[in-house]
């Protein structure tokens, strides 16, 4: 439960044990049930999966249904769902298990190891084909977003909201501002899929060569 979780942060010298104990829902379930060990994760990892997959939510629902899944769905790689209020603040002592880092899926530049199968140069090419619709883009957001970018995460969506490497997390955030805390400013990174039919339409719409000069 919740109190166990926090040992793996006020206990040092016992926080392999504990991890060992730990339990979570997974995508590997329809459950929200939190009855899969690192263990099993592990045992479950693709080939060439180096990193343990998890992603922070308010909801076992919303974590559930987060767009940044869809590259782990098409790629068979189990995913933690992490619902629990304090459990971004134990990620943050939770680095990693049995050699394997921990990795939160809706921040930074998505690392799949040795499962991407040439995503990242395929990502490239796709960034600067669109170089235009993502200048447009990060002129009308820019008060609003600190990057936007061509991402590989998203099969079937048309963008989502990534948090930047270093920022604090969401969950974390909220915490924080509850205690009474200020914190500075933290804008969210934009990520895009130009291949989606909305941003089809919405490049083409700005495309001379449709509606003539």
């Amino acid at each position: 439960g919740k109190v166990l979780k926090e040992g793996v942060a006020e206990d040092s010298g016992n926080h392999d044990k504990i991890a060992g104990l730990l339990r979570f829902a997974t995508t590997n379930t329809n459950s929200a049930t939190q009855n899969v060990s690192l263990a099993d994760y592990l045992s479950r990892m693709q080939p060439g999966q180096d990193k343990i997959y998890y992603i922070s939510a308010d909801s076992h629902n919303a974590a559930k249904a987060s767009p940044h899944l869809e590259v782990f769905r098409k790629k068979n790689i189990e995913v933690l769902l992490l619902s629990d209020p304090i459990d971004e603040w134990v990620t943050g002592y939770l680095r990693e298990f049995e050699g394997k880092t921990f990795v939160d899926v809706g921040r930074g530049q998505l690392d799949l190891g040795d499962t991407t199968d040439g995503d990242a140069d395929a990502t490239e090419k796709l960034a600067e084909q669109h170089k235009d619709l993502l200048e447009r883009i990060k002129n009308i957001l820019a008060d609003d977003v600190k990057d936007v970018r061509v991402t590989h995460r998203l099969i079937e969506s048309p963008a989502c909201l990534v948090v930047d490497e270093y920022d604090m997390g969401k969950q974390m955030r909220r915490i924080m501002e509850a205690s009474g805390q200020s914190l500075p400013e933290s804008k969210p990174i934009f990520e895009i899929n130009p291949e989606h039919t909305l941003l089809k339409r919405l490049e083409a719409e700005h495309d001379p060569s449709r509606f003539g000069d």
